[in-house]
C-alpha cells in the first residue's frame, strides 16, 4: 500500500492520503470503513437544515424552547 503523509506548515503529520484504488480494496476487506466516507450534502438538505434552525431559533426567542449551552452544541458536532 502506498500511503502519503499530510503535514501541516510545521512538518507535523496531520493525516494520511490513501489512493482511491487501495481505499476501495480496504472497503471490500473491512465493511465498517464505508461509514467513514463523507458525503457532500445536497442543496436541498442544507436548505432544509437551515430552515429547521431558523424555526428552532424563533421558538427559543419566543420562550417555547430552551436554548442549549455552547458546550452542548459543540458536543453534538
Amino acid at each position: 500500500m502506498k500511503l502519503q503523509m499530510i503535514q501541516d506548515g510545521r512538518g507535523k503529520a496531520t493525516g494520511v492520503f490513501i489512493p482511491i484504488k487501495e481505499w476501495k480494496q480496504l472497503k471490500k476487506q473491512y465493511s465498517d470503513l464505508e461509514t467513514l466516507e463523507y458525503e457532500e450534502p445536497t442543496k436541498e438538505k442544507v436548505l432544509q437544515e437551515l430552515k429547521e434552525a431558523v424555526i428552532e431559533l424563533s421558538l427559543i426567542q419566543k420562550g417555547k424552547l430552551n436554548a442549549r449551552s455552547a458546550k452542548e452544541l459543540l458536543n453534538e458536532l
